[in-house]
């Protein structure tokens, strides 16, 4: 079978990694790739939301599978395109179509599904610039934190958690007059929940769904979870104050529900939904849908992933899921992200990197880089995960730590306490910080 993967960061080169693993992978093909995912197949100059080429591309190349990495193409309708054209329709896309992808695509949108099927999620109030003061009203009477969420796309920074009520009122002002462009012509405010976050990720065939392992992200680019957001700085599976009580709230409550809302109301979906969800005395509830898998939350959930993750999306296109069992790795696995100096803001590509060789006993899942006369340069502001397993979540951190100090680039940067909040009491003080 010939598959083309679209994208090229980190969760790109996890998927092409476990993808070939399968003997029912033929050749693969990344577009547009990066230096990693040339080990496994043939990285191609297309833009994912270049659709004309993708076309001619996958009628020239016998494409058989389709797997939509990034958010923007599905939104846009890349699942639509490939169906709604003859000469691509047989081909299988993982991936939701354009109106299921609104459940990421926009949050007001997500939020009506929630309210509508009942699903536990925080009370909010959407608002755009025709009724601007309205909204500047309503953030005076709320209590902070405020939450206010660009209703569009936003490179994942559109969310702003603000203490101050005066600054919420002036961001929401600059939100809605265009400081994300389109994506805030429509804002979201929402009540604030303290507790911890969780992801959880579900395959669906858009009547079944099997579930993947869980996850925990560390969005925050400074230790201890301060300073500005990020695409993301690590991740842990599986997560260990999700018990199995948890899992059942979340499983009647949320991800039932979601996959029989889709089901219910119509929509087309094949593919992945990401849960982000926060655990508030004891009860679960939905933050953010995702219409596809997290990035680095990718890095450590597909290498626990035993099955063969063809035979998973040929059953998802063949309305089959409900005849496969998921396996998973009983050990934790932790990754750890570079990234370049100055990221999330500023940050300059092309730095040499060097000590990818003498990398022992984790896994490099490339984000942000690329090849030129030979050597591996940045090209991102997150440039690659370091992925490791152990028994516990110590070892598993000791050697992704360990092998952060052994790659060098100018300029990198990355978290040294990954998951030491998952490590209680005498064992954190175990785990020194390299």
């Amino acid at each position: 079978m010939n598959i083309l993967i679209l994208g090229g960061g980190g969760r790109e080169h996890t998927f092409a990694w476990k993808l070939t693993q399968s003997p029912l992978c033929t050749q693969l093909y990344i577009a547009p790739g990066n230096a990693g995912t040339r080990q496994h197949g043939i990285n191609v100059n297309l833009s994912p939301e270049d659709f004309p080429a993708l076309k001619t591309f996958s009628i020239d190349h016998k494409i058989e599978m389709v797997v939509v990495g990034p958010e923007a193409p599905l939104v846009k309708g890349v699942y639509d395109f490939y169906k709604n054209e003859e000469e691509l329709k047989h081909i299988a896309v993982i991936g939701p179509s354009q109106e299921a992808a609104q459940l990421e695509g926009s949050k007001a949108f997500a939020k009506k599904f929630m309210h509508y099927y009942r699903i536990p999620t925080a009370a909010y109030r959407e608002f755009t610039v025709e009724n601007i003061e309205e909204g500047i009203a309503y953030i005076a009477t709320q209590p902070t934190p405020i939450v206010l969420k660009a209703d569009g796309l936003a490179a994942g920074k559109g969310v702003l958690i603000l203490d101050d009520i005066e600054e919420a009122q002036t961001e929401f002002k600059a939100m809605l007059n265009g400081k994300f462009g389109a994506a805030s012509a429509k804002v979201v405010i929402e009540d604030f929940l303290d507790g911890i976050e969780f992801s959880v990720f579900a395959l669906t065939d858009g009547k079944d769904y099997v579930l993947l392992p869980m996850a925990k992200d560390y969005k925050r680019i400074g230790e201890d979870d301060t300073g500005l957001n990020t695409g993301g700085m690590g991740a842990v599976s599986p997560v260990p104050f999700v018990d199995d009580a948890l899992m059942e709230k979340v499983e009647e409550r949320i991800v039932e529900p979601t996959i029989q809302g889709l089901n219910d109301s119509g929509m087309v979906y094949k593919g992945f939904v990401f849960f982000g969800l926060i655990r508030v005395d004891g009860e679960p509830f939905v933050i953010e849908y995702n219409c596809r898998m997290g990035d680095p939350e990718t890095e450590v959930v597909l290498p626990r992933l035993k099955n063969d993750l063809v035979e998973l999306f040929m059953a998802t296109e063949n309305n089959t899921l409900r005849e496969h069992t998921i396996e998973k790795d009983s050990r934790t696995a932790t990754t750890i992200m570079l990234v370049s100096g100055g990221y999330p803001e500023a940050y300059t590509k092309g730095k040499v990197m060097t000590g990818m060789e003498k990398v022992r006993d984790s896994l490099l899942f490339h984000a942000g880089t690329k090849t030129e006369n030979g050597q591996v340069l940045t090209n991102g502001g997150r440039v690659m995960a370091i992925t490791s397993f152990g028994n516990t979540i110590e070892e598993a951190l000791a050697l992704s730590n360990k092998n952060a100090k052994t790659i060098q680039f100018e300029g990198k940067n990355y978290r040294r306490d990954i998951g030491e909040d998952l490590i209680s009491g005498q064992s954190k003080k175990k785990l020194k910080r390299t």
